[in-house]
């Protein structure tokens, strides 16, 4: 029983006391911030996990990557062919297109080795002309002091290159071993990769298991989008810098075509770093008017990229504003260097589509996917 000196009880569901004094709005950023900060002290466990397995890491992306790009092919195989026969020869195949097209590459620089260094030689000498002139008025005792001090550096960390070539060859057989570990991968991947996902779904408790297969056909539905997405956006810019650096007549235009269809799997920046090498070479070889075009060229394959392959191409795969994509591509540079800023598109992308599956936006309220079987959406 309460006595009149009592103070009266709070009403309930009002905040009493200092909450009072709290504004509702701190008290929702305070509850957003130690869930931030929770999330992101997971993701740099996993990363800080995955960084001790890397190589694992790559090769099994990498065996994904290959299994989008060849289990469409593989499937149309198998209507003529067993599945084993049908996989074997869509890897087979892929293996030749990539090594006929690395050895066209090396012909071609072979074939222009002599002409090039002549080239680039005259370039370099018309430049140093250049910067003597108005309005740069560089003294040539400049250029004499500039490589006069490469040699000395050069010379003074001989031992530390030989042992960095070293490096090197030791880095080029975990690259080999990582492709090795992918093919083998994609082998499976390509065969019976709905099976095996299906097995590992079967191992979980049955009140997850129908969750784990919706985030999973909404997952590789995703993926595959992207890589065949990101192939012909790839595709379309590396021809229109060949056909480019070709009629401008600059020497490399397929190795730096091909180097331009590396580049644009790093969404953004990857396209006017390989374009501006190609700015570099045009301007050694043929001077500045043709670098200078080739500069035009990064603008208007950039515009080409940006406002029409990106949102007419990715636009059904990837549902990301441009902002994400730059700060995934920025932040996965920063996590994990060129594979980092490579994967994170990617794997924002999948995250988010399910995401939205898990939600309902993608799949019908009984749990069951809107359009699509689960043997063509799964590895």
């Amino acid at each position: 029983m309460s006595t009149p000196s009592d103070p009266p009880a709070a009403p309930l569901g009002r905040p009493s006391g200092a909450e009072t004094r709290v504004p509702g709005s701190l008290r929702t950023a305070a509850a957003y911030a130690w869930r931030i900060i929770a999330v992101g002290v997971v993701v740099r466990a996993a990363f800080s996990v995955l960084g001790q397995f890397h190589r694992i890491a790559v090769a099994v992306f990498l065996g994904l990557v290959v299994t989008a790009v060849l289990r469409p092919v593989a499937g149309l195989l198998a209507r003529f062919l067993p599945r084993p026969l049908a996989v074997a020869a869509a890897l087979v195949g892929g293996i030749a297109v990539v090594l006929g097209a690395l050895a066209l590459v090396g012909e071609i620089v072979a074939g222009q080795r002599t002409g090039l260094e002549k080239e680039f030689v005259a370039g370099i000498d018309r430049i140093e002309r250049r910067l003597q002139e108005p309005p740069f008025r560089l003294s040539p005792d400049v250029f004499n002091d500039l490589q006069s001090r490469i040699g000395k550096l050069l010379s003074s960390h001989r031992s530390a290159l030989v042992s960095e070539a070293l490096s090197g060859a030791s880095r080029l057989l975990e690259v080999l071993t990582v492709l090795a570990l992918a093919l083998f991968c994609a082998v499976f991947f390509t065969h019976s990769g709905d099976r095996q996902w299906q097995w590992l779904c079967d191992q979980l408790p049955a009140r997850t298991r129908q969750r784990f297969t919706i985030a999973g056909r909404a997952a590789w539905r995703t993926f595959t989008g992207y890589t065949h997405g990101i192939l012909l956006v790839a595709a379309t810019n590396a021809v229109l810098v060949g056909i480019a650096l070709s009629v401008l007549r600059v020497p490399l235009a397929v190795p730096l075509a091909l180097l331009e269809f590396l580049a644009a799997f790093i969404p953004l920046i990857g396209s006017p770093i390989a374009l501006a090498v190609a700015a570099v070479v045009a301007l050694a070889t043929k001077g500045p008017v043709i670098a200078l075009l080739v500069v035009v060229l990064i603008v208007v394959i950039g515009q080409i990229e940006g406002h029409l392959l990106h949102p007419i191409v990715m636009s059904w795969a990837v549902r990301l504003h441009p902002v994400v994509v730059a700060l995934a591509v920025v932040g996965g540079a920063v996590a994990a260097g060129v594979i980092g800023a490579v994967v994170a598109v990617p794997l924002v992308a999948v995250l988010w589509s399910v995401r939205q599956a898990l939600r309902g936006r993608t799949g019908s309220p009984d749990g069951g996917e809107e359009g699509g079987g689960a043997g063509d959406s799964r590895p």
